[in-house]
């Protein structure tokens, strides 16, 4: 195989997949062309920012198409001539006449060790479920989500602390060493792909606005593992009355339950702890709507009258 000669297609959008982006760049490997998502307004000016791999794209000239919605629009994909397309991370599902197109197909690094987390986010439910260790697949693409042929895989310890930001710096590593590996192998025909057993599959669907509410009528743990999922973008919260107060670190602080779910039950230099079904929950940082994010003992000096409020 020659780098120099095939030419990729890459598909993908946020920082992630930029960093990999740029690594194959750095590799040797030629693109023809990045399919990303629209740019989209960031901020409270809403400015329009590239996404970050377009950034990557126009950096090095590579043409740059951003279909609104890819089901629709790709026929400029057959013009460019792929030998094969490389997906991470994009955020649309892609359509059958795409995938036709590559003469060596469509390939997808996905972030969990498949069967296990089919889906839009599965790295945020590795954190969710609380698991201790997780992966990346390099998978084949069909029309069914997630479901081709497994030609690699690299596993990922997750930390008892692990956020969905420190995880994210892990699997794009991995993600590079997973692809500058073994694209060449693949090209070359040497990985022939094993079949998912569909009696292990589990799913990770998109986690939806409304899910970032955390909620308190989960165990202590669960409401824990939430937070680290949604950290440090987008945050989840709870409600001081009609203010979100988002939580972006928080553990497990004890089994006492001696008040009504969500009272703050300590407020004072050595802890700010929430009551929840099955324990109490120490909030470690956190930001309240309109203000900065503290730790928790600038937020009790802060914050006047917090002990005995209830938080939803």
């Amino acid at each position: 195989m020659d780098k120099k000669q095939l030419r990729i297609v890459f598909m993908g959008t946020p920082e992630i997949s930029a960093y990999v982006f740029q690594a194959m760049i750095d590799d040797g490997y030629h693109f023809v062309g990045l399919i990303a998502q629209p740019d989209k307004p960031i901020g409270r000016k809403k400015e329009i920012v590239p996404v970050p791999t377009k950034v990557v794209a126009l950096k090095h000239h590579i043409p740059v198409f951003q279909p609104l919605k890819i089901r629709l629009d790709y026929e400029f994909a057959k013009a460019l001539k792929p030998d094969v397309i490389v997906t991470l991370a994009y955020g649309q599902i892609v359509p059958q006449g795409l995938l036709d197109i590559p003469t060596h197909g469509c390939i997808n690094l996905h972030g969990s060790l498949l069967p296990s987390l089919r889906g839009a986010s599965p790295m945020q439910y590795a954190l969710i479920h609380g698991l201790k260790e997780t992966g990346i697949t390099l998978m084949q693409m069909i029309d069914k989500m997630d479901a081709g042929l497994m030609y690699a895989s690299r596993k990922v310890a997750v930390d008892p602390e692990e956020t969905m930001t420190t995880l994210t710096e892990k699997f794009k590593v991995v993600a590079k060493e997973l692809i500058l590996t073994e694209l060449p192998h693949y090209i070359d025909g040497k990985l022939p792909g094993k079949s998912q057993d569909e009696s292990l599959v589990t799913f990770a669907p998109l986690i939806k606005p409304d899910a970032e509410h955390l909620n308190l009528s989960l165990p202590v743990q669960s409401v824990v593992n939430w937070t680290r999922a949604l950290t440090d973008h987008p945050g989840g919260y709870l409600l001081d009355q009609d203010l979100k107060i988002k939580i972006y670190k928080a553990r497990v602080a004890n089994t006492l339950v001696s008040a009504p779910v969500g009272t703050v039950v300590k407020a004072d230099k050595d802890g700010l702890l929430i009551q929840g079904i099955d324990g109490q929950m120490a909030i470690l940082e956190l930001q309240k709507e309109g203000r900065k994010r503290v730790d928790y003992k600038a937020f009790v000096n802060g914050n006047s009258g917090l002990l005995g409020g209830v938080l939803k």
